[in-house]
């Protein structure tokens, strides 16, 4: 990691744009969530994917970044627009690893914004498939690195922890797998040296913010680590064990994460965050199970909810 050190953040503001899931009645906001108001004229897209605009807050400073763009080239503008979200104020771009899901905005944004760095593990390039024992392996779409260029993208590849806004926001890099039961994703294959393997998905990373006197947020993609992992890694390389807030997809959603819903949760209790938002691939069966479990804690989310940490 760089020898900087996570600087505290005074605010933290973290705006989902895509998502899997939107609900127009769902409730009154909070101090926490504040919820978009009711609209019929533009409506929100929701589709299996995730993006989120980050500002950070320190005094005078303000810093505003983009994780991930979801899965279609519409939703993340549609949705922005709807918002009356200007995208042209990004200052740069974090990937949170290169899965269809949350790259398929990528050429469109930076096409709209004339360029921005863009963050990520090498390790987003790679050629890759979902290989379901019972039918035939699927190829699924990759990052292009020419097409990024071509697009204005200023590629920065890191394998490693970085520090991005002054030292206000850490990009986590490779996560430290850790757990005995997060094992990965058995289905998904990557192509290296030439041969298909399952996918270490060395690429999954995470952001981390310093809430000052609050503890550490952290905002995962999809968590192919697994989100304790991420959390722990988190932990480590911040030298901080208290958790404010965990957002983002935990990815435990079909039959072969149903496993390891219970153990997570069980872990997520003894870490104690005080504030716990499921997104994107936790799944519905997950993101139930944490609700009745640890229903003071969690926040149910919806496209163009705005969490306001302070």
């Amino acid at each position: 990691m760089n020898e900087s050190k996570l600087m505290p953040a005074d605010r933290i503001e973290v705006t989902v744009l895509v998502d899997n899931y939107i609900d127009m009645f769902f409730g009154q906001s909070t101090k926490i969530d504040k919820r978009p108001e009711f609209n019929t004229k533009d409506p929100f897209i929701a589709e299996h994917g995730l993006a989120c605009i980050i500002k950070v807050f320190e005094g005078y400073q303000e810093h505003i970044i983009l994780m991930d763009t979801g899965l279609s080239s519409q939703s993340l503008l549609h949705n922005s627009n709807a918002l009356n979200i200007d995208l042209k104020e990004i200052e740069s771009v974090v990937l949170s690893h290169g899965h269809f899901d949350h790259i398929g905005g990528l050429i469109n944004f930076m096409n709209k914004v004339n360029g921005a760095p863009l963050l990520l593990h090498p390790d987003a390039f790679l050629k890759r498939r979902l290989n379901n024992p019972d039918v035939i392996p699927i190829n699924i779409p990759k990052l292009d690195e020419e097409s990024l260029k071509s697009a204005g993208a200023e590629v920065i590849k890191s394998e490693g922890s970085s520090l991005i806004a002054s030292d206000l926001i850490l990009v986590t890099g490779k996560v430290e797998r850790k757990t005995d039961f997060e094992k990965g994703f058995l289905w998904a294959e990557a192509k290296i040296n030439g041969e298909w393997i399952m996918d270490p998905i060395n690429d999954d990373q995470s952001i981390v913010i310093n809430l000052k006197n609050k503890g550490i947020v952290v905002i995962s993609g999809c968590a192919h680590a697994g989100i304790i992992n991420t959390i722990k890694y988190a932990q480590k390389i911040t030298q901080n064990n208290n958790i404010h807030a965990v957002l983002g997809g935990f990815h435990l959603t079909g039959p072969l994460f149903e496993p390891i819903i219970q153990p997570t949760i069980k872990e997520m209790k003894k870490i104690n965050p005080n504030y716990v938002v499921p997104m994107h691939c936790t799944g519905w069966d997950a993101i139930n199970q944490f609700k009745r479990e640890m229903p003071n804690q969690t926040i149910i989310n919806t496209v163009g909810t705005k969490y306001i940490f302070e």
